[in-house]
């Protein structure tokens, strides 16, 4: 997530903090992590696991190169990869694509270098296990990022406006985008009937209290209103998993105390300036195999 799907350029500051709210900022209230219903199986040699998401899922800079485009910056030691590694399917597939929205898992995505086919291309009838983590970018963070960039460490400029009124504009988002969800798993089954299938959620970004402004250049109020907010987009993924015979991930709860403003030691998601490889405000190394590590107790893999 987070990437522009165009790779087209801005302000500096625009581009840093749209990416850091296009990932899908929000704080899980509770761990909510569930096993997809049985179906085939997936490892030892047999099986057909496909990877579909956004950055967060191909995981910009933390490892080489996995596949093409380029431009969808997919690394080789994203969760994914770290979760087939461990699975040792029959085959391993992994599509995702940064700034990839519910619409690429159907149309092709172009992005700045090369142009991503519709990621359920990859999905096909002797599938066995799907792995979703999108939805973030559905939500539209990143047009946002303009009204909450703040010299004002109490400033809340992107909650007032997006609930000017009495009525919460990102709500509104967040629940047309679980709409979507719900369908991409609908069709994930009717594609691939006999595949297990888990939506991956959002690992911890913003941390509890205040944040770390100037670091962070959101005032509290909007960190706090982000934070809520987003945990409703976590809750709504997790919702559409269960209602939609999929399991979920819940990565929020065990990333908590690691987020952008925790020490480089022990942060899974780097702050504005990173202090490894990994990309700006998405994933390091450590925060995917985090990831990985979830995705694998969800299917009882040890």
């Amino acid at each position: 997530m987070g990437a522009n799907k165009s790779g087209g350029c801005g302000l500096l500051v625009l581009v840093v903090v749209g990416a850091l709210l296009g990932v899908g900022y929000y704080k899980s209230k509770h761990d909510s992590s569930a096993a997809p219903p049985s179906g085939a199986d997936t490892g030892g040699g047999s099986g057909r696991y496909v990877a579909l998401g956004d950055s967060y899922t191909s995981a910009p800079r933390t490892g080489k190169q996995a596949g093409s485009p380029a431009g969808c910056a997919r690394s080789d030691n994203n969760y994914p990869h770290l979760v087939s590694a461990k699975l040792k399917p029959a085959k391993f597939v992994d599509v995702s694509c940064g700034g990839a929205t519910t619409e690429d898992l159907t149309d092709a995505q172009s992005t700045r270098n090369g142009s991503n086919p519709p990621q359920f291309d990859s999905v096909t009838a002797d599938t066995t296990l799907v792995t979703l983590g999108i939805g973030g970018n559905d939500v539209g963070f990143i047009s946002l990022a303009q009204t909450c960039v703040t010299s004002h460490q109490s400033a809340s400029p992107c909650k007032d406006r997006l609930t000017a009124g009495g009525k919460d504009e990102l709500a509104d988002r967040i629940s047309e985008t679980a709409k979507k969800v719900g369908t991409a798993l609908d069709q994930i089954h009717k594609k691939a009937p006999k595949a297990r299938v888990v939506v991956v959620g959002y690992p911890t970004v913003l941390p509890d209290g205040d944040g770390c402004w100037p670091v962070l250049p959101l005032g509290s109020g909007d960190v706090a209103y982000l934070r809520d907010a987003l945990g409703k987009l976590n809750d709504a993924l997790s919702e559409q998993a269960k209602s939609h015979d999929a399991g979920f991930a819940d990565t929020a709860e065990p990333s908590k105390g690691h987020d952008v403003c925790a020490n480089s030691d022990v942060k899974w998601v780097e702050g504005l300036v990173p202090t490894s490889s990994a990309a700006a405000l998405h994933p390091n190394a450590r925060g995917e195999a985090g990831m990985a590590g979830v995705v694998e107790s969800v299917l009882g893999v040890h």
